[in-house]
């Protein structure tokens, strides 16, 4: 039952507390989730962190970040962040931008005279740094080469790129549709090397990550540290359970929209520098208000659901906060960031294999911690007054059969109550039940009303170690790990 906390590398100890909630509980909740997930899901890893304003409230590694030689996966290890890389191009064009060496209305043929993409549509709007920050320019989504096609991924050099411009034309008419589009942020990495005068990858080393101390983000994959502390990337799950192991690609002249590799704790830093950022008055690599700029909506699709920044991504959340975010996804690897200023909380997902969405790993995550409540010592002495003698919540904690109806279920303690949480799922907060201590090994559930309903009863064996619980009359059996 405690394999995961050992892959985690113990999160710099796991765990650290805010002065008025303790997310320890939320915490374990949160691995044991993630440790079942990449097992049913049969992902070789999925690593995650947590960051709350300038804190780390926690990170863990699930998995093995190169299953050949059974390396296991640990929050230092490296995957591609793909298109989460546009985020370190965009804030590189608001630099320029501040320094007063680019408008977001210059055209870009005016800061690239080499573009010479035909421009089909007669009554449109020109093609600016802003239409391509938020995907709104009626670009193509890529360029005209195969670069995402198996099994080599020959992504083009630069050159490339721009020799085949002439033979691509725009999609839509500018300013009228969102249109996601690695080309324009591949030309976007063209600008800045164009105005900054220096290489893409210098400016970007110089100006955001050596500032930022992302000592772990490179703008490429080092394929030095590939199979070690770079993790081997494999594809979606096929039919018949497996995955099949892809090739390291090199983004080449992609590598501003698609070519970075990271860590979690990188991205949290990174995160944790927005969040930091909205907080102040003084500039740190952008103005302040620069920043907010960005994060702000400045496309709205026709369809009212696609809303963009400056680069970003940003949505209102179930729970009616503002969301900023990126997503990625390359060969062998997906990602996610979100950053939500609200909680000033910033989650990143790293998983080497495609075919899942690492975004509701982070929502959940978000979820899970959102279930912790601010509770006062006089309260829980008050719980433990009701309860009798205080509770040894641990003798119940572990790993239950809950076959044919679930493939199992997983209770665990929760400040002084006990929840119960059905694996798999892709919602854990939907799957968690919280159950109040009523005597002896009797819990009932406590509703979402607070009212208690059906009963939960644990049975020992006589040397005293609970082997199973009866709930609506039926049995589970308690499974050894």
């Amino acid at each position: 039952m405690k394999k995961y906390f050992l892959l985690s590398v113990l999160f710099l100890l796991t765990v650290s507390v805010n002065a008025q909630k303790n997310y320890e509980d939320a915490i374990q909740i949160i691995e044991v989730w993630l440790d079942a997930q990449k097992d049913y899901e049969k992902l070789p890893a999925i690593i995650a962190s947590v960051t709350e304003d300038q804190d780390k409230i926690w990170a863990g590694a699930f998995g093995l970040a190169n299953p050949g030689n059974n390396t296991q996966a640990d929050v230092l290890t490296l995957c591609s962040i793909c298109s989460i890389s546009k985020l370190f191009t965009s804030v590189a064009v608001m630099k320029l931008y501040d320094e007063g060496k680019l408008r977001l209305d210059d055209k870009i043929e005016d800061v690239l005279p080499w573009y010479d993409l035909k421009q089909q549509f007669k009554d449109t709007a020109p093609i600016t740094i802003r239409s391509l920050l938020t995907h709104s320019s009626g670009l193509p989504r890529e360029s005209n080469l195969p670069y995402w096609t198996g099994p080599d991924f020959a992504f083009p050099e630069s050159e490339e790129i721009r020799e085949g411009l002439s033979e691509q034309e725009t999609l839509y008419p500018s300013s009228t549709y969102f249109q996601y589009s690695n080309l324009g942020l591949s030309l976007l990495g063209e600008v800045v090397a164009e105005v900054s005068g220096l290489p893409y990858e210098e400016y970007v080393q110089i100006n955001i990550l050596e500032p930022l101390g992302l000592d772990n983000t490179y703008p490429f994959l080092p394929e030095d540290k590939y199979g070690d502390q770079l993790a081997v990337g494999y594809g979606p799950l096929k039919r018949d359970g497996s995955r099949d192991k892809l090739k390291l690609f090199d983004a080449k002249g992609v590598q501003a929209a698609a070519g970075f590799s990271s860590t979690v704790g990188d991205l949290g830093k990174f995160g944790a520098w927005q969040l930091r950022l909205r907080d102040t008055s003084e500039a740190e690599i952008l103005k302040p208000s620069t920043l907010k700029t960005m994060q702000r909506v400045h496309w709205t699709d026709p369809d009212w659901e696609t809303t963009w920044g400056l680069g970003f991504a940003v949505s209102k959340g179930p729970d009616g906060t503002t969301w900023v975010s990126h997503g990625g996804s390359c060969p062998g690897y997906r990602s996610i960031l979100l950053v939500n200023p609200a909680s000033k909380r910033t989650y990143a997902v790293l998983i080497n294999a495609n075919g899942t969405n690492p975004g509701k790993y982070a929502t959940g995550i978000h979820a899970i911690l959102n279930k912790i409540k601010t509770e006062t010592e006089e309260e829980k002495d008050e719980t433990k007054k009701e309860s009798g003698d205080e509770l040894k919540l641990d003798d119940y904690v572990g790993y239950y059969d809950s076959s044919p109806w679930t493939s199992e279920v997983y209770i665990g303690a929760w400040g002084e109550k006990l929840v119960m949480m059905r694996l798999p799922t892709s919602s854990p907060t939907e799957a968690m039940s919280f159950y109040k201590h009523i005597e002896g090994d009797t819990f009932r559930r406590i509703r979402d009303d607070e009212e208690l309903g059906e009963t939960l009863e644990f049975e020992r064996a006589e040397t005293g170690e609970i082997t199973r619980y009866k709930s609506h009359g039926n049995y589970s059996k308690k499974l050894e790990r």
